[in-house]
């Protein structure tokens, strides 16, 4: 029996993706082993967010080689399809795939591992103009299931590779997407979690048809009974959309709201679609119809060009919005984008500050968030042990706070009456109700 590898780098989409090729070739009659065992093809699913992804995915190739200089080593992703000739260069590359054509992974490794001979099929994405099929049907957990619905993005935020190495939007077919959920629930998930590059654009290339409509027709599938939606962009929030969702009982109260920063001046520069005012009054119209709402997001710090009152302006911003949790980035320049050409880039040290001192004010947030909890009742999907107590399960409440129980019984799968007790500002400690 052959062997094969798979090494993952970048977001829930790739995950997902490389779920799907792992699938492929265990169809095939492959093996898969970890990641530091020898075998026959090495499969590295890329990411090129940032110039550090690059250099990781070089790592592997060259770690690939030293536990088997005979095995075939395939570059899938977002890098080789931004720079392929980059990875052609690469020695020891003998299979090259970009953000397309997926499905063929199979066929092209072996017919390099007959051949000898390097393939490459690396093609202008922009050429795309529909949803690949690639899916995954087996179970690896029982408890969440990321499903991608959609691909591509038509935003061209000035700091972001992303819409160069996937294309234009893609919308996966409708019919496609209850399928896919239909066998999950039946493979015993109780969550999906809708996934893609930009879901928010969901619909836009079909005409008719929306991410809230894709929402309400898979929550009727029986089985299901938790749907959470991955990162959304601001323009989706309005009230329709908030009326709809909002009165479908499997919604999870859990927004991922991009925000960038909170500087208005900044988000022009990093070209988003939106003021921090408009933000805002989506902020607030996802409050009115959800009190208990978990409003995590993304910042951005140091980006080119962001003065001391800039910053300012984002850290009073995001403690006037009360995000439940944010996740701090320093910029990184990226290859190929606007901001890395821009002038004034920001000292390291200053981005190390800037950072710190959103992750001091966002613990704050959490814990507060985390408090009005204390002695409630809350819903929770257990799925996992504590790898140091194994009596310890853990969680995730519908608003996204991860929860954690003793119990003498095995409940991963299993949603369950929790009751809180303490907080802090990674997690509630409580027990069964």
């Amino acid at each position: 029996m052959l062997k094969v590898v798979f090494h993952t780098l970048g977001c829930k989409v790739n995950q997902y993706e490389t779920e799907a090729m792992e699938e492929l070739f265990e169809n095939r009659g492959y093996q898969l082993v970890n990641e530091n065992d020898y075998a026959d093809i090495y499969v590295i699913n890329t990411c090129t967010v940032t110039n550090m992804s690059d250099r990781k995915s070089r790592q592997f190739i060259r770690k690939a080689k030293r536990i088997n200089k005979d095995a075939i080593v395939a570059v899938v992703g977002c890098y080789s399809q931004v720079s392929p000739d980059e990875v052609e260069k690469i020695e020891d590359v003998d299979v090259i795939i970009g953000t397309s054509e997926r499905n063929k992974i199979v066929d092209l490794c072996e017919e390099s591992l007959l051949s000898k001979k390097r393939i490459n099929i690396v093609r202008p994405i922009k050429t795309y103009k529909e949803f690949e099929k690639i899916k995954t049907d087996q179970v690896r957990s029982k408890t969440r299931a990321f499903l991608k619905i959609q691909d591509g993005c038509n935003q061209f935020c000035s700091y972001c590779i992303i819409p160069y190495a996937r294309g234009p939007i893609r919308s996966r077919n409708f019919l496609d997407i209850e399928q896919e959920t239909r066998n999950l629930a039946e493979a015993g998930f109780k969550e999906i979690v809708l996934t893609g590059i930009h879901i928010a654009s969901y619909g836009k290339d079909l005409g008719g048809i929306k991410l809230i409509d894709v929402i309400d027709k898979i929550s009727e599938i029986k089985g299901i009974e938790r749907i959470r939606m991955s990162s959304v962009e601001p323009n989706l929030i309005d009230d329709e959309f908030m009326k709809r969702i909002s009165v479908n009982k499997k919604v999870c109260d859990h927004f991922h709201l991009s925000l960038q920063s909170g500087s208005d001046s900044v988000l022009s520069r990093m070209n988003r679609k939106y003021t921090t005012s408009e933000y805002k009054e989506k902020a607030l119209l996802i409050k009115k119809y959800m009190p208990n709402v978990g409003l995590t997001t993304d910042i951005i710090v140091g980006f080119p060009g962001e003065t001391d009152e800039e910053f300012e302006e984002t850290y009073n911003y995001v403690k006037e919005i009360g995000f439940s949790r944010i996740h701090i980035f320093k910029y990184s320049k990226r290859r190929g984008t606007p901001a890395a050409q821009m002038k004034d880039q920001i000292n390291g040290e200053i981005k190390n500050y800037r950072s710190k001192r959103l992750i001091e004010l966002g613990n704050i947030l959490a814990l507060d968030f985390h408090n009005k909890f204390l002695q409630k009742k809350l819903s929770v999907l257990f799925e996992e042990k504590d790898k140091k107590n194994r009596n310890i399960y853990e969680g995730y409440t519908t608003n996204y706070i991860r929860s954690r129980v003793f119990s003498n019984c095995d409940i991963i799968g299993e949603i369950k009456d929790f009751k809180a007790e303490e907080s802090n500002t990674l997690n509630l400690e409580g027990s069964l109700v």
